[in-house]
Formats: C-alpha cells, sequence, structure tokens
C-alpha cells in the first residue's frame, strides 16, 4: 500500500553481465592513464610486443580482484546461511538453553520480566484488532454499483469508513504507545540484533556494492525490523575507508599526478566515506577555496560486476527458500545503475543539469560546482558547501530553523524535479541531503543537494501521466485517477497504484472527495503501525502491480522511499500531497498547452489549474492560521 514495499517484493530477478567485461578490466585496471584534460585511454605503441606485455600484464591484474571477489562470495554464502540457520532455529536452541542454563535466562528481575510479557500480550491483542479493523476499512464493496461512482448511499458509506478511520488510527496509537513502553523495558530483539550486527559485518568486510546493498535495507524502515535500521543506518556516514597510499594511487593514475602536487593542504584523513568512494578536503591553489574532492574506493570498478552477480545469485536462492524474503529488486536495481555511478564524469555532468534546472526555479538549494580541469572517471572535484543531514533534529533546532519549512523545502526540490526538469535525483538518501541555515534569510532552510550519480531522465509521455494521477489524487477526482493510471497501463488496480504512490488507503481519496479537503490521513505514531499492515495486507497485489507500471516507475517508488523516510524523521510537518499537487497540476496546464487543443480546452485547463492553485493556497493560508492559534 506504500511506497516504500513496491520494490520489495519483485520476484524472479536476473542479473545479466555485459560481455566483453574481462577486457574492459584489463584496460581500467592496468593502463588507463587521464591527465587533467584527457577523457580517455592513451594511445598504445603499435610495436607488438609493447601489446604483448600490455596484455599479459593487464590478465595477471586480473588474478587479484577474481579472488577478491570470490572471498566475498563466499563470505555472502556463510553469513546468509548462518542468518537463516539462526532465525530457524531460534526458538528451539532457546527453549534448550533455558533448560541448561535457567540461572542465566533470569538475569532479568521477575518484575521486569511480568511487565515485558504483560506488554507483548497487550501487543498481540492491539495488533489482531488493527488487522481487523483495516480489513474492514480497506474492503471493497462487494456491489459494482457501490465502486466509488457517487450513489445516493455514497454519504453514508464515506461516514461509515470515516468511523472505521477513527477506531483504526486509536488502536494504532495504542500500538505504538505499548511498542515504545516496551522498548524501553528490554533492549532488542536479540536474534534480529545479532543478525544486523552479522550483516554490517559483512557490508564492511566486502565494501564497495555490499555497503549500496545495505543503505538500500537501511531506508526500508517501515518493512524491516528496527533493529536492522539502527544498525545499518551506519553505513551512510561511516563507511569502510581506503588508505591513503590507495587514494593517493586512484588520484595519480586518475589526474596524472599525486595530491599534494595538485592541491594544498590535501587531507589525508577524509571527511566522510561512502559505498563507492569517499571525500577528502583540499584548498584550491590557484583559488583558495576549499575544495571537496570525491575519490573512488581502488579496484571497485574491476569487482563490481561479480559481486553484483554474487548478491543476485545468494538473493535469488534465498528468495527460492523463504517466501516471505523478497529483497531481489536491489540487485537488479544496482546492475544497470551501477556502471554510471561509477563514472564521476557522468555525475558531474549530472549536478550541472540538476543546478541549472533548481536555479531556475528560485528554491533555496544549493549543488557544489563542479571543477572539471581535476574530474575524471574515479575523481571528482568540487567546490565545498557547508551542510549538516537534513535529518539531524537537533541541528536543525539549534539553527532556528522550522522543521515545517525544512520538510516543505526538501518536498518541493523534488517535486520540482519530477514535474519540471523531468530529470530526477533517485538516491535522495539522508546523508545527501543536507541541510543548513539560509546565508541571508535569518531562520530559513537552505538544502545542499550532494551525491548525483544516480539520476533517471523521465519520458514525456511518463510524466504527463504521473502528473495528471497526482493531480487527480489531490483533488480526489476519481476519472482522472483511472483515466490517467490506464495511460500508464494500470486499469483494474487503479486504487493499488494511487495507494502505493500516497501511502494511505484509496478509500481516504474517496473520503475527500465528499469532503473537498486536503486533510485524509492522521500523523502520529499509529501512521507507521498502519502502513506496515497495509504492507503486509496487499503484498500479492503488489508483486503483480510491479509487473504492469513501467521500468521508470520503480526508480520513483525508490525515490520516494528515501523522502519519506527523511520526512517521517523530521515528523512529517508537512503535508505532502498538497506540496506534488501544486508542481503535478503546473505540469498538466503545460502539457496542455504545448498539445495544441482548441481555444476552449485550454481555456478549461487554466481555470482546472487556477482552481487547484486556489484551493491550495487556501488551505496552506488556514494551516499557518491555525498553527498562530
Amino acid at each position: 500500500m506504500l511506497t516504500a514495499i513496491s520494490p520489495l517484493v519483485r520476484r524472479g530477478s536476473k542479473v545479466l553481465l555485459a560481455s566483453g567485461t574481462a577486457a574492459t578490466c584489463i584496460v581500467i585496471t592496468g593502463h588507463k592513464h587521464i591527465t587533467s584534460t584527457e577523457c580517455s585511454p592513451v594511445a598504445y605503441n603499435n610495436n607488438s610486443s609493447d601489446i604483448t606485455i600490455t596484455k599479459n600484464v593487464g590478465n595477471l591484474e586480473l588474478v587479484f580482484p577474481t579472488m577478491e571477489a570470490l572471498l566475498r562470495a563466499s563470505r555472502l554464502i556463510t553469513c546468509a546461511a548462518t542468518m537463516a540457520a539462526d532465525y530457524s532455529l531460534h526458538s528451539y536452541i532457546s527453549d534448550v538453553f533455558s533448560w541448561i542454563f535457567p540461572n542465566n535466562i533470569n538475569t532479568i528481575s521477575e518484575e521486569k520480566l511480568s511487565k515485558q510479557t504483560e506488554l507483548e500480550d497487550k501487543i498481540a491483542v492491539l495488533q489482531k484488532d488493527l488487522d481487523r479493523i483495516q480489513n474492514e476499512y480497506t474492503k471493497s464493496p462487494t456491489n459494482e454499483d457501490e465502486k466509488y461512482t457517487g450513489s445516493a448511499d455514497i454519504k453514508e458509506h464515506t461516514k461509515s469508513k470515516r468511523q472505521q478511520k477513527e477506531e483504526m488510527m486509536n488502536i494504532a496509537n495504542k500500538l505504538a504507545i505499548a511498542e515504545e513502553e516496551l522498548d524501553s523495558n528490554i533492549d532488542t530483539n536479540v536474534v534480529h540484533e545479532r543478525n544486523a550486527q552479522r550483516l554490517l559485518q559483512l557490508f564492511r568486510a566486502n565494501q564497495g556494492v555490499y555497503i549500496k546493498v545495505g543503505q538500500h535495507l537501511a531506508n526500508l524502515d517501515l518493512l524491516i525490523p528496527e533493529e536492522y535500521i539502527q544498525t545499518l543506518s551506519s553505513l551512510f556516514d561511516d563507511a569502510p575507508v581506503s588508505s591513503f597510499q590507495d587514494v593517493c594511487q586512484v588520484v595519480k593514475e586518475e589526474l596524472g599526478a599525486h595530491p599534494n602536487q595538485l592541491f594544498s593542504d590535501f587531507s589525508e584523513t577524509p571527511l566522510a566515506s561512502a559505498s563507492l568512494a569517499q571525500v577528502h578536503t583540499a584548498t584550491c591553489k590557484q583559488t583558495g577555496k576549499k575544495l571537496a574532492i570525491k575519490i573512488q574506493h581502488k579496484g571497485l570498478k574491476e569487482t563490481s560486476n561479480g559481486d553484483l552477480f554474487a548478491c543476485s545469485t545468494v538473493v535469488g536462492i534465498a528468495e527460492q527458500l523463504f517466501e516471505q524474503f523478497n529483497f531481489g529488486w536491489i540487485c537488479e536495481e544496482l546492475t544497470p545503475q551501477l556502471p554510471k555511478e561509477l563514472d564521476f564524469t557522468n555525475e558531474g555532468r549530472n549536478a550541472e543539469a540538476a543546478s541549472s534546472h533548481l536555479e531556475s526555479t528560485g528554491l533555496d538549494c544549493v549543488i557544489p560546482k563542479i571543477l572539471w580541469p581535476f574530474t575524471s572517471e574515479r575523481v571528482l572535484t568540487m567546490e565545498f558547501e557547508e551542510g549538516f543531514r537534513a535529518t539531524d533534529i537537533e541541528s536543525i533546532d539549534k539553527a532556528g530553523i522550522c522543521r515545517k519549512d525544512v520538510a516543505k523545502l526538501i518536498s518541493s526540490v523534488f517535486n520540482s524535479q519530477i514535474f519540471g526538469s523531468s530529470f530526477v535525483h533517485c538516491d535522495p538518501h539522508e546523508a545527501n541531503v543536507l541541510l543548513r541555515e539560509h546565508p541571508t534569510k535569518k531562520g530559513k532552510p537552505q538544502i545542499v543537494l550532494v551525491d548525483h550519480g544516480l539520476y533517471k531522465r523521465l519520458d514525456k509521455e511518463f510524466t504527463d501521466a504521473y502528473a495528471r494521477l497526482w493531480k487527480g489524487i489531490v483533488v480526489a477526482n476519481i476519472p482522472e485517477i483511472k483515466s490517467a493510471c490506464e495511460q500508464l497501463g494500470v486499469h483494474e488496480m487503479y486504487p493499488l497504484l494511487s495507494s502505493m504512490l500516497t501511502s494511505r488507503p484509496f478509500d481516504e481519496v474517496v473520503e475527500r472527495s465528499q469532503s473537498g479537503s486536503f486533510d485524509a490521513s492522521t500523523n502520529g505514531g499509529g501512521d507507521k503501525h498502519v502502513i506496515r499492515g497495509y504492507a503486509q495486507r496487499y503484498i500479492k497485489e503488489i508483486i503483480d502491480m510491479l509487473d504492469i507500471v513501467p521500468r521508470q516507475m520503480l526508480l520513483i517508488f525508490k525515490m520516494n522511499d528515501c523522502l519519506r523516510h527523511v520526512d517521517m524523521a523530521l515528523g512529517s510537518p508537512v503535508n505532502n500531497l498538497v506540496v506534488a499537487g501544486r508542481y503535478a497540476s503546473a505540469r498538466v496546464y503545460e502539457s496542455d498547452k504545448q498539445s495544441g487543443g482548441s481555444f476552449i480546452a485550454l481555456l478549461r485547463s487554466w481555470m482546472s489549474y487556477i482552481n487547484v492553485l486556489l484551493r491550495i493556497n487556501m488551505y496552506e493560508f488556514g494551516s499557518r492560521l491555525y498553527i498562530k492559534n
């Protein structure tokens, strides 16, 4: 029912390795040399003996990366087998351990253990109640005439649904409170914590692609246990670090000189390290400006395809063995995108294109300027921009910045990319969306958007249909929603697609179609439990849905996952439905203008656009008055 679950249910994923990979690796590993003005390998001497030597050296240099890839694959297989055995035998082992070592089990006080048992029983009852009311709330009408057609009984239907929703949210909030109390009574679920640590150790040991997989998992806070989220979140800013010697070697191979020859004050210790690269600071000798230099981890290009193949193979086996294990989508999505992310010149071009668009919007978002003379496939040099994570609540409050302003700005930036330029940053996780107080607007936020390796250019036809879908969702126009979904290839399951995009049940759209309000969801601790329930309830339908929607939609789902994670960390202070509606409606109107329709048709489109804007402005004005009072 939500964007987060959509990619999780991809099944039967396959990874295809391009032919000629070994030859490419030989060239990259052994002989690529890029100066500040070159963007291609240097020419080889035509002497046949030289050619023979380079081939032999290249093949020799492939031996060690291949052996390292096999070692990483063996670690992955060992970890997967250990985790599977741990979960399968956990209950049995616990019983045996408690029988052999009864004194060790009783380290928890009787009072605390009694409280824990009481809370667990209470949670189990609340979960059953939540499942029951969700089943009633999301149940579709059996009579075809009752299905969202505006019949005479729809007001009574809407009233009934509203009462069910209030009961559902009441139960969900009680469940959230009970789980918080249980969390304070016990530290963690031992088996989850143990296996989360195993995964973390695996990702850190294997590095590269594995870190990327771990970061994907850390964003799925509505679907996997909290112990995994807390443990794997460290991979966003505490990834393994390459040695300074390796860093210098990569810079010299790419730019033709040692870092200290190219820059002043080049830091030996990285400012941050991520899955594919780490960032060092330096000073530009020509301008004296502080720089951020992103340097790819040594050997990553040579082994990335093998690592992806190993990951996809093990995950595929796990999907066959365990019905509820559905993580093949991660490897499937990484395979075509990773080569683009490993080419930092591509990232530089993406950054400049995104910067040009955002400057035209007037949004307070900064993208670091690229220094091309010091940029190559494995080294990206840019001007340094200060900032802290957009999810760092303590720093936001300390800077005197309103969280609502932050959430609205973030949502505006990415909706502007989708519906404006159609050139979308698809990896906006919390480490890539930085924040600072605006230098000239006191108390207002300014975003620093980094890591532009993963972008997607959306087709015009797709973007137009997607905009019409969002406009229909915002104004609760069910025929318009259905029509837009049909343009995207979705027919009978249009309520499900709408729900996946908004993370809310489609009945809320029906409710808003009667009330005329933009408010149909309830924020609070219960929301997370409600959404988890939808994830479990509609898992089979979502599997079918993902085989229907255009592939571009999968990256949109991934982007929405990241943004939802950031928004929930901020406390969901803004109605993102309204923000998306503003940009989507503008896109629909622009599309209608370009279509060359009649004057009457264009006038209707303009009036519809103005109507949406007026409703949004009135809603936002009312929200500000409500907050002040």
